[in-house]
C-alpha cells in the first residue's frame, strides 16, 4: 500500500509539472517610438503582447494590463526608447576573430574545443550588440554545431545560429590551407569541403548536408586573406558550380558565393547561387545577373575596411595578402554603388571574424556612407537578411505570429544610424537577454 502511494504521488508530480510547463509567459512591451519593420511608417507609443515567444498583438497606445486582461504579464517599459526588430547578420565566423598579435601557428596546438570555448564570448558580443540571429559561413562542423545546439539549448547566450559548417573549395582554394610545406598541409589541410571535378563536388556537398549544414558556402573565386598569390578570380569550374548548386539545391540547401573578381561573380550567377558574398568587383553584365537570377548581393564593406587598417600596422602580414588588400578594397566602393542604384537585392553582412564580433552594427555605417539610406540599411538587416534566410515568415519583423525578436536604442537611427551601436535592449525569442 505504502509503494502504490508513492508510485501515485510521482505520477501526480509528474503531471502537475508537465503542466506547468505548458504554462503560457506573457509580456508586456510599451515602445516610445515602433518600427515594426523596415518597410513602414514609425510609430509612437505603442502596445506589444508577447506570449510564449510569440508575438500576439499591436495595438496603439499604452494600454494596462488590466484592458488587456492580462494580470499575470510581465511588462517591460520601453518608453523612452526606439523599438525594431532583432537585427540578422548573414556574414559572420563565429569560431574565429582575427587578432594580427596572436601567433599564427597557435591552432596547431589547439583542439576543437579551444575554439568553442572562446566563441562564447564573441556569440554573447553580437547577441548584446543587438543581433538576435546569425548566419555563419565557414568554420568547422566539429565546432560549429555543437554551438548551434548549445545556443538552442540554452546552455549559453548568442544569437539562433544558421550554419554552413565546412567551406566547399577546390584543392588549393581559398578555403583550403596555404603557407605551409606540402607534406605538412597534406595532413592538416582540407575538410569536408575540399573537392574536384563535379562528381567529386557532388559528393563533398553531401557531404556537409551530412554534416549539418543548414546553407552551402563556396568558394567561387580566389581570396584576398588566403595566404597564396593565386589572385581573386574564378577557381571553380563552371560545371563544378553547376554540379555545387544543382545538388545543394534537390537537397533543400541555399547556396551562397565567396566571389570578388568578375569572372567568378558571373560565373556563380550563372550556375543560380542564392547570394554572392563580397562582389568586389561589378560591372553592368554582373548586375544584368544578379537581376535575372533575382540573387542577393552580401557586401561585407567592413571587412574590407578592417584589414586596410591592418595592412598599414601589421608588419607581419605576409606579403600575398597585403597586396591582395590593396588591390581589392579600393574596387569595393564603385561596386557597391552600382549594385544600389541598379537596386539589387542587398542583404546585411559583415564578415565578423576578420572583424571584432560586437562591432556588426559599424557595417550601418559603411552602408550608410556608401549611399543607403538609414531605412534601407536596416531593411538589409532585418526584411532582406530574413528573406534571405527563408526565415520571412518568424523574422525581420514585428507583426503578429512572427517571434518576438526584439531590440531598442534611445535615440533615432532613422535620423542617426550610428545608435544602433548602443543597443539598450535586447529580446530573442521572448527572453531578454539584455535591458540597461
Amino acid at each position: 500500500m505504502k509503494q502504490k502511494l508513492i508510485t501515485t504521488l510521482a505520477s501526480l508530480s509528474a503531471l502537475v509539472c508537465s503542466a506547468s510547463s505548458f504554462a503560457t509567459q506573457t509580456q508586456v512591451i510599451y515602445a516610445g517610438s515602433l518600427l515594426a519593420g523596415a518597410e513602414q511608417a514609425l510609430e509612437k507609443q505603442q502596445t506589444i503582447v508577447i506570449e510564449d515567444a510569440i508575438i500576439t498583438r499591436i495595438e496603439k497606445g499604452y494600454i494596462s494590463i488590466s484592458e488587456l486582461k492580462l494580470p499575470d504579464a510581465t511588462i517591460i517599459d520601453l518608453k523612452d526608447q526606439f523599438v525594431m526588430p532583432g537585427l540578422i547578420d548573414m556574414h559572420v565566423h563565429v569560431t574565429f576573430e582575427r587578432d594580427a598579435n596572436t601567433n599564427p601557428h597557435q591552432w596547431l596546438t589547439e583542439y576543437e574545443a579551444d575554439y568553442a570555448l572562446r566563441s562564447i564570448k564573441y556569440l554573447q558580443r553580437s547577441l548584446d550588440a543587438g543581433f538576435t540571429s546569425v548566419r555563419d559561413l565557414g568554420s568547422s562542423y566539429k565546432v560549429i554545431f555543437p554551438l548551434q545546439r548549445a545556443v538552442e539549448r540554452g546552455d549559453i547566450q548568442g544569437p539562433r545560429i544558421f550554419a554552413a559548417g565546412d567551406t566547399i573549395t577546390p584543392t588549393g582554394g581559398h578555403a583550403d590551407l596555404h603557407g605551409y610545406r606540402k607534406d605538412i598541409s597534406d595532413v592538416i589541410s582540407g575538410g569536408l569541403g575540399v573537392c574536384d571535378g563535379a562528381d567529386d563536388c557532388r559528393r563533398a556537398v553531401r557531404e556537409v548536408i551530412k554534416s549539418g549544414a543548414d546553407v552551402i558556402k563556396i568558394t567561387a573565386t580566389g581570396g584576398v586573406l588566403s595566404n597564396t598569390a593565386a589572385g581573386v578570380s574564378q577557381q571553380f569550374t563552371d560545371q563544378e558550380l553547376e554540379a555545387i548548386v544543382d545538388t545543394a539545391h534537390n537537397l533543400g540547401r541555399s547556396v551562397t558565393a565567396h566571389a570578388h573578381g568578375t569572372s567568378g561573380v558571373k560565373a556563380a550567377l550563372r550556375a543560380g547561387v542564392d547570394s554572392i558574398e563580397h562582389g568586389s568587383y561589378l560591372d553592368q553584365q554582373t548586375i544584368e545577373l544578379f537581376k535575372k537570377h533575382n540573387t542577393y548581393l552580401v557586401p561585407t564593406l567592413l571587412a574590407g575596411q578592417t584589414v586596410s587598417k591592418e595592412v598599414l600596422s601589421n608588419p607581419n602580414m605576409p606579403v600575398a595578402i597585403a597586396d591582395k588588400v590593396r588591390a581589392v578594397v579600393p574596387q569595393v566602393e564603385a561596386s557597391f554603388k552600382l549594385a544600389l542604384k541598379n537596386n539589387i537585392n542587398i542583404a546585411f553582412g559583415t564578415d565578423s571574424g576578420v572583424s571584432r564580433h560586437g562591432d556588426n552594427a559599424d557595417e550601418f555605417l559603411w552602408l550608410v556612407k556608401y549611399g543607403m539610406t538609414e531605412k534601407q540599411a536596416i531593411r538589409s538587416a532585418t526584411i532582406d537578411a530574413a528573406k534571405l534566410l527563408g526565415q520571412q515568415d518568424k523574422l525581420g519583423q514585428l507583426s503578429v505570429g512572427k517571434q518576438a525578436d526584439i531590440i531598442s536604442v534611445k535615440g533615432d537611427p532613422l535620423d542617426d544610424i550610428t545608435t544602433l551601436k548602443n543597443v539598450q535592449f535586447v529580446m530573442k525569442a521572448g527572453q531578454v537577454y539584455k535591458q540597461l
